[in-house]
């Protein structure tokens, strides 16, 4: 079901004349106030803009991860995200317009005289979600102090005590306090589920699954308690169950892949052979939903090079041109990739091969594929999970990056985490190890503003470096 976005910007005061010269210092066309359900929903619309956004000047997870390269330039695909400040617009973004949004929108429901606990704990499960990605792109980060508006220099908290608290919160702010025969946001301020607290309970537990699994090198015992708990209390089931919006049909407000390749007016990206190619040798059934062709073939540019943009395969209409395509952030096809590696690594029981086999139905039904042709697909020897190449890593990986194309930064953190498939870094690259980053730097203007603190996590983490790896990353 299409989930519609609107800006609820309520409460306009009526303006009047008036004698009194004070008046003239307010700004009359500003808001005097606003409600809970419009910062609520303009945060919801921050976020998953920042999560699908692919301009080269605000996020590149796609470039990083080898999906797409560059055509015109190729700073960003050899991992330069200092000229253009990425670094520093992803975490803006987060902090500034997602977070406080969602702090402020919780001000004003826990202010209300009858407090509405399902309001709360979606809200808080949104906080969840964007500190779980700001804490798995940087490392350690402010958290305990952030967003205190009489902190001006918070601290950084390590990255491993803020990943666990936030696991903590999942049971005891969310879980613990949705009740689902009371209501919540309603279906208009609710862009996702439209106010089902039943699905929100889904996603929590889902995104409790995904977040255990983080875990699954560094730390078992707490990976497995996590993962069977998430499990037991109801995770997704089908692809109804997947949290995701669909955006409009005109500006602003259109999947912000749409306005870089459409509205832009330029022809800055091409899909890369890296992904090309495999999916060639699979016989993949996706290749037509994921690219075009060029001369009546699938031709991937060359990652990090400059590639000419009519001598290669486009990103597909299906993708490019959809102004409405739907921005996920977790699927039930994520969900069952986790549950056949959940298996394989003895947090649950269950056969790791039909969960496979689902995850990978599951994407290609997604992308308007038939369960024939994912039948197809996975009765190859290259493809099938007891004759494929490799470990469950390795094969859980690599159709897993597959999967997630155009989800460029949860590939990223999938493959950091199973390190498959193995990519190659551009000869040019910023990184100095032949491999994409394993983090992003922090922003230049945290050095500016806030030095001692950000020294301190630095030092902490084990340096600002683009090869550092995090706590979770053990392998």
């Amino acid at each position: 079901m299409k989930k519609n976005i609107i800006i609820a910007l309520l409460s306009l005061v009526a303006l009047s004349c008036t004698n009194d010269l004070e008046e003239l210092n307010v700004n009359k066309k500003d808001f005097a106030n606003t409600t809970d359900a419009s910062l609520f929903t303009s945060a919801q619309y921050k976020l998953f803009n920042q999560m699908a956004e692919t301009s080269v000047n605000e996020n590149i997870f796609r470039l990083i991860v080898q999906h797409w390269t560059e055509t015109t330039y190729t700073d960003e695909a050899n991992y330069d995200l200092k000229t253009r400040r990425i670094d520093e617009f992803h975490w803006e973004v987060l902090y500034r317009d997602v977070l406080k949004n969602f702090k402020e929108a919780k001000s004003l429901v826990s202010g209300l005289p009858d407090v509405q606990a399902n309001k709360i704990a979606t809200i808080e499960l949104y906080e969840i979600y964007t500190y779980y990605v700001l804490v798995t792109s940087f490392g350690d980060i402010p958290y305990t102090e952030a967003l205190d508006i009489d902190v001006l220099n918070p601290v950084f908290d390590k990255q491993d005590v803020v990943f666990n608290d936030l696991i903590d919160r999942l049971d005891n702010n969310v879980l613990s306090k949705f009740v689902e025969d009371e209501v919540g946001f309603s279906a208009s301020e609710d862009i996702v589920y439209n106010g089902d607290i039943a699905q929100w309970k889904k996603f929590a537990n889902s995104l409790k699954l995904q977040m255990g699994m983080m875990l699954a090198d560094s730390d078992p015992a707490k990976a497995e308690t996590v993962v069977s708990s998430a499990v037991a209390s109801g995770v997704f089931t089908s692809a109804s169950d997947d949290m995701k919006i669909a955006f409009e049909s005109a500006a602003p407000y259109t999947n912000p892949v749409y306005a870089a390749l459409v509205l832009s007016g330029r022809d800055d990206y091409v899909p890369t052979n890296t992904i090309v190619d495999m999916m060639g040798s699979l016989n993949d059934p996706r290749r037509d939903d994921y690219f075009t062709q060029h001369n009546g073939e699938y031709v991937g540019g060359i990652p990090g090079k400059l590639n000419s943009f009519p001598n290669f395969s486009h990103v597909s209409d299906k993708i490019g041109k959809d102004p409405t395509l739907e921005a996920p952030l977790l699927t039930y096809y994520d969900v069952e990739f986790l549950l056949a590696e959940a298996v394989e690594r003895g947090f649950i029981t269950g056969d790791a091969e039909t969960h496979y086999n689902n995850a990978v139905t599951a994407s290609i039904n997604y992308w308007g594929g038939t369960d024939a042709e994912a039948a197809g697909y996975l009765g190859q020897a290259s493809v099938a999970y007891s004759t494929a190449p490799g470990d469950y890593k390795q094969k859980l990986g690599t159709q897993k990056w597959l999967a997630l194309y155009n989800r460029g930064f949860e590939s990223w953190t999938e493959w950091r985490r199973l390190d498959y498939p193995l990519l190659t870094a551009p000869e040019d690259a910023e990184t100095t190890n032949g491999q994409p980053p394993y983090r992003l730097t922090y922003p230049d203007v945290e050095l500016t503003l806030n030095e001692v603190n950000i020294k301190a996590a630095i030092t902490s983490i084990g340096g600002d470096e683009l090869e550092t790896k995090l706590f979770w990353d053990k392998n």
